[in-house]
């Protein structure tokens, strides 16, 4: 065991190997020596002699005697972690945050809010991508369940909520921590040593339904969870890649990293995330950023008294997740008068026509902040009561990511208003509607039926390729399949019109194919 634990595999499996020829009865002995083996036979096969320089963040985080559990929001502006000022009982916990400069530098951490932080313990949390969400656990000083209950608290421009207990089809009589939010605050992984697990750790998992309510939560099953520990649970920016430290499948020694992918509506088996990050230490706490680039974690420091520093590393490429991601935020304003709107912003990947991140824009200030990841194409769909949404297309299924900053202004419910509809497909010289245009005209089906009094016009456009009287008709085409679909949803008849413009109402050049492209659209005006 000391020679595992001291990371010399081939000592620890020679000693195992003579250990287990000698030991015949004793059935436990002989179940925790296989397991030692099983390690040391992964750990000499899989050992990667991969040079990696994990780095200590600057002592103006690494402030206090204790620092754990880091986690960021997507654009990497904003570290919020727990912090402790010593290992005795008497030293609580507090939640803080640092925030980078205008220079990248991160500054002297702050406590999270009043509100959230008491004279007794709040330990560890996750954040929505947005920074506006966080769930936390708080062990005392607080009505709960159990022992550690999960909290919530939202911030609306700087002010963050009263804590909301979770309640019980999350919490219960037991231990519940370790919580991690998906990127749009929508899904819940956390940890829990309650009755009915399948080990004494297990990782669960719940969402918010359509009223913004939890759900009951639920165990992720053996296909994660083994019968000793899992740990540390934490959802990727992606939404698809699960990350978590477990001591019960085999590693490197202790507990390792593993990631499992969402893939047909199943977990798939774990995998070790692999040396030279795993090792014959106990690595958990793992946060990594969405472009998947770099890992951020605590470690304690060797020595005689219980110290942790938050570490940050670049992961060796052949480690890096394939599905990574970006940010895009901006502000969301009325288009007249300029003041701030509490949009919300919905994400459609366009060939599965599932919804993948749902975020509404500060009432105070305006920001909003989403997720975007490699691997497919998007329409993104801006809504908010007494305005015309808008939409805009994402193509990421090839190229490299970066963030984006968009602003957006909504135009007023009001005759004349108009917006292109981003997210129409049709092929070439066609006017049939290809299927990714289905949540486009679902998001415009809605419309009309929030605003029923509401009359609009479909128009047609292309480029200028081609004869005139051809594109005209194929632009009028293209705006009556609009309408027709429409009017199977059920939208009456005499509120749409159409026009097809052809060519004669461009809005780029047409001398690029990105120009014809976009002047290639369907065109959504109020005329009452």
């Amino acid at each position: 065991d000391l020679l595992l634990l001291s990371g010399d595999y081939k000592a620890s499996l020679d000693f195992l190997d003579k250990f287990l020829k000698l030991e015949t009865t004793n059935k436990v002995k002989i179940a925790d020596a296989l397991r030692a083996r099983a390690n040391c036979v992964y750990a000499l096969e899989h050992f990667l002699n991969i040079p990696i320089m994990p780095v200590p963040l600057s002592d103006t985080v690494n402030f206090f005697q204790m620092q754990y559990f880091p986690v960021l929001t997507a654009d990497e502006q904003q570290l919020f972690f727990t912090r402790r000022n010593g290992a005795a009982d008497r030293d609580t916990e507090d939640l803080v945050v640092s925030v980078k400069d205008s220079n990248g530098r991160f500054q002297k951490p702050v406590s999270i809010s009043p509100v959230i932080n008491t004279p007794e313990n709040e330990g560890t949390c996750t954040v929505s991508a947005d920074g506006r969400q966080i769930i936390f656990t708080s062990c005392r000083g607080r009505s709960g369940f159990g022992n550690c209950d999960l909290f919530e608290s939202h911030r609306t421009g700087n002010n963050w909520s009263e804590p909301v207990n979770l309640g019980a089809k999350i919490n219960s009589y037991a231990w519940e921590s370790q919580p991690s939010l998906s990127s749009d605050g929508r899904v819940l992984f956390f940890v829990s040593d309650r009755k009915g697990g399948v080990g004494s750790r297990d990782i669960y998992r719940a969402e918010k339904d359509a009223a913004g309510n939890w759900t009951q939560a639920r165990n992720l099953g053996s296909g994660i969870n083994t019968r000793f520990d899992e740990i540390s649970p934490f959802i990727h920016a992606n939404g698809r890649t699960l990350f978590f430290a477990s001591n019960g499948y085999p590693g490197f020694g202790g507990y390792d990293v593993f990631q499992s992918a969402w893939q047909d509506s199943i977990w798939l088996a774990p995998v070790n995330f692999g040396s030279p990050v795993n090792n014959h230490e106990d690595q958990f706490s793992m946060f990594i950023t969405a472009d998947g680039s770099t890992a951020y974690y605590s470690h304690e420091e060797a020595g005689g008294q219980s110290n942790s520093r938050i570490y940050t590393l670049i992961i060796p490429e052949q480690l890096r997740i394939k599905r990574y991601s970006t940010s895009l935020s901006g502000l969301v304003t009325d288009a007249k008068s300029g003041l701030p709107l509490k949009a919300k912003i919905e994400l459609i990947d366009l060939s599965s026509h599932d919804l993948v991140s749902e975020v509404y824009a500060d009432s105070i200030n305006g920001k909003y902040l989403m997720v975007l990841t490699r691997g497919a194409s998007y329409g993104l769909f801006v809504s908010c009561p007494g305005y015309l949404y808008k939409s805009l297309n994402f193509n990421l299924t090839e190229g490299k990511l970066e963030p984006v900053k968009i602003d957006l202004e909504l135009q007023p419910v009001q005759t004349g208003s108009a917006i292109v509809l981003r997210n129409i497909f049709f092929d070439s010289d066609r006017y049939a509607l290809r299927p990714e245009s289905f949540p486009e005209l679902d998001e415009t089906f809605l419309f009309l039926k929030s605003n029923p009094s509401v009359h609009i016009e479909i128009s047609g456009h292309t480029d200028n390729i081609g004869q005139p009287d051809k594109n005209l008709q194929l632009s009028l085409n293209r705006a009556h399949a609009v309408v027709d679909y429409l009017i199977q949803k059920g939208v009456d008849s005499r509120r749409l019109s159409t026009k097809g413009y052809g060519a004669s109402m461009p809005i780029a050049q047409n001398d690029t194919e990105a120009g014809r492209q976009t002047n290639r659209r369907i065109e959504f005006r109020i005329v009452k």
